[in-house]
């Protein structure tokens, strides 16, 4: 771990200044908290706080930022105006990233770096190609760390908590690729995630899919018949249409064929 993390203050290093990306999960909160406690004042935190980042994020982030004295802008990327992301297609991250990166760029002139780690090499982020038009940097990926190495390095950091929340993309990917992202699913996602994380052992993973036929439950945890019952009353009272639960499949509202 010692070299991993020399390997990341050598990458960090290189910026006399730098803006983080921060969503509230793993990745960006322990970039975030390394690099400020290196670099310190020459670190920034940036987080877009829209209707696709689950609530919960953006709280801990924001009690995150005030217990470890962070400069931190909490913005709005408004990718919901941005008609190429709400119509949902296969790249709908592209366009997320870009306008992120974009709302970014207009806060501030110094180096902006993203939490991506080596192992999203491996899969299909179409977000990194809006960072790379950008000139993002990705100091993990450069100190060659992977998640196994970041949640190391935020237990080492003394954050037992982060190095333990499981893997959280942003809401719009629990809806299935072509159908078009309202802010109301979102919130109704959202909602429905909030409603479980309770009954669910904290290090669950836990999804609320919205798919062309209706509403699906995933988790990598079994639920409890209360938690079930819940989420039946919330699509009652949402006028939605539950077809109940099933394990947890990464990337199971991703269709790479749909434009």
């Amino acid at each position: 771990m010692a070299e991993a993390a020399d390997r990341l203050a050598h990458a960090l290093s290189r910026y006399d200044a730098i803006a983080i990306a921060v969503s509230g999960g793993v990745d960006s909160i322990t970039l975030a908290t390394f690099a400020h406690r290196r670099i310190s004042s020459g670190v920034e935190m940036i987080h877009a706080a829209s209707p696709a980042v689950p609530a919960a994020a953006t709280a801990r982030l924001s009690e995150l930022a005030l217990g470890e004295g962070w400069r931190l802008t909490i913005t709005d990327a408004e990718e919901l105006a941005d008609s190429r992301y709400r119509d949902n297609p296969a790249n709908r991250c592209y366009f997320c990233k870009s306008n992120l990166y974009d709302r970014m760029r207009a806060i501030t002139s110094v180096q902006l770096a993203s939490g991506a780690n080596l192992d999203d090499l491996a899969d299909y982020r179409p977000g990194l190609l809006a960072a790379g038009e950008r000139e993002v940097v990705h100091p993990f990926i450069e100190a060659k760390m992977g998640k196994a190495a970041i949640r190391h390095l935020a237990r080492a950091l003394g954050l037992p908590e982060i190095a333990e929340l499981p893997a959280q993309p942003c809401l719009a990917s629990r809806i299935e690729t072509g159908i078009v992202i309202e802010a109301q699913d979102l919130a109704f996602v959202d909602r429905v995630e909030r409603g479980l994380a309770a009954s669910l052992p904290r290090e669950s993973t836990l999804r609320c899919r919205i798919t062309h036929a209706g509403i699906v439950v995933e988790s990598d945890t079994p639920l409890p018949a209360e938690a079930d019952a819940l989420v039946l009353s919330l699509c009652a009272a949402a006028g939605r249409t539950y077809l109940g639960a099933r394990p947890y499949r990464r990337g199971s509202m991703f269709r790479r064929d749909a434009t």
